[in-house]
């Protein structure tokens, strides 16, 4: 038998395929060659050229798939405490503006930053996650707001391979906010600033997919699908932010271009979610600004299930609205805010949020799949969800990289 084997035993396998809930197996094995699942299902099927492999048992405990963040922020300079300590004691939104805080201060504490600083910060962020079972990330641009700033984000976002054992893919956010050396003139940034850094960053090989915000305090649909042009030409997926205070159309126009996702959409109308559903755009839910913003907005989502638009969960880890690094709550949040069943908040960290970054080959156990898997002391996959500030990982098992 090859030295590649590892035999797992004695565990219950949600895999999150089939039409079963979780994809569930009692009393599974699952053997591994190499980075990559080779068999899974009941232990009392494993063939018998598989069986003599150096066994380790699980001891009952439950194994999902390695957990996906499908929307973060996590490359930034600086926070932004000191503001959320000032709206809790009452300061209006322009008075946090005029005292340097909101997105301001972020595009300045990210510009002031070294390439070495902003990895060191993002490694912490990262380190929270890997400790609840991430092994897939996604990270954005969207704080440099200019060239060369935006360029130093990726290439952050890049380096986190090299120094952890997870799996990231890169999203360019130029169209995020209009700078303030901008201000009133967002064709001109976009024309002058995005699409220039958007070309440069394709050409270095830092981008997986191309993001924006459309929104009345960011970009118009108009302004968005310049960008998303350029996307379309460089033969870059895109996403979007769209619906969250507002709706602006976005969501129906990103799947117009055949969208990754639409994220947010807390203001999603039935036209969004019905042109959603035709392109097989995944809706991702960000209970964590939600949460944070106190917004009372809905996500429509028994619309989306009676459409089957699938539904993604992700924590939207950024130092303003969502300053959350953990899925595991994510996922809590995802069922009390937002009504999910802990179910669907499990398959939208894992197969969902999978579908949402255009990967195939991790979100699910399945042979041929990368061995990404999060091993739980947990008897229930519904324990994920259940509980608040409490990390029930055993173990991780990343085979991307083997």
């Amino acid at each position: 038998m090859p030295d590649t084997l590892r035999l797992l035993t004695n565990l219950t396998a949600a895999t999150m395929t089939g039409n079963q809930a979780y994809g569930l197996i009692q009393n599974a094995a699952i053997v591994i060659d190499g980075g990559r699942i080779r068999w899974v299902g009941a232990q009392g099927d494993l063939p018998q050229d598989l069986a003599t492999a150096q066994a380790i048992d699980l001891e009952g405990r439950l194994v999902t798939p390695g957990l996906i963040d499908c929307h973060t922020h996590l490359v930034h300079g600086g926070n932004r405490a000191a503001e959320f300590e000032m709206r809790l004691k009452g300061a209006s939104y322009e008075e946090v503006a005029r005292s340097g805080g909101g997105i301001v201060s972020t595009v300045n504490a990210t510009r002031a930053a070294t390439q070495d600083a902003l990895l060191a910060d993002a490694l912490a962020r990262v380190d929270a996650l890997i400790a609840e079972g991430a092994t897939t990330l996604e990270i954005k641009s969207g704080y440099g707001l200019d060239i060369e700033t935006e360029l130093r984000m990726l290439r952050v976002a890049r380096a986190i391979t090299v120094n952890r054992p997870v799996r990231v893919k890169t999203t360019f956010l130029g169209a995020h906010a209009v700078p303030p050396e901008y201000k009133g003139r967002a064709d001109d940034y976009i024309t002058e600033v995005c699409i220039p850094a958007l070309r440069a960053a394709q050409a270095e090989g830092l981008v997986d997919a191309v993001d924006g915000f459309c929104e009345g305090i960011a970009f118009s649909p108009a302004q968005i699908a310049r960008v998303f042009d350029v996307a379309k030409e460089l033969n870059l997926p895109i996403k979007l932010h769209a619906e969250q205070l507002s709706n602006l159309g976005g969501a129906a126009m990103a799947a117009g271009y055949g969208a990754l996702s639409a994220d947010h959409i807390e203001y999603l109308d039935e036209v969004g979610v019905a042109a959603m559903s035709r392109a097989g755009t995944v809706a991702v839910l960000l209970p964590g600004a939600f949460y944070t913003l106190r917004e009372t907005q809905m996500p429509p989502v028994q619309a989306l299930r009676d459409h089957g638009v699938p539904i993604g969960l992700a924590t939207d880890a950024n130092p303003g609205s969502s300053p959350l690094t953990s899925l595991l709550l994510a996922m809590n949040m995802g069922c009390t805010l937002f009504r999910l069943t802990p179910e669907e908040a499990l398959r939208g960290v894992t197969v969902n949020a999978a579908r949402a970054l255009g990967l195939q080959d991790v979100g699910t156990i399945a042979a041929g799949q990368y061995a990404d898997l999060a091993v739980w002391n947990v008897a229930e996959p519904a324990e994920l969800s259940y509980r608040m500030g409490f990390n029930p990982l055993h173990s991780r098992i990343f085979g991307a990289t083997q």
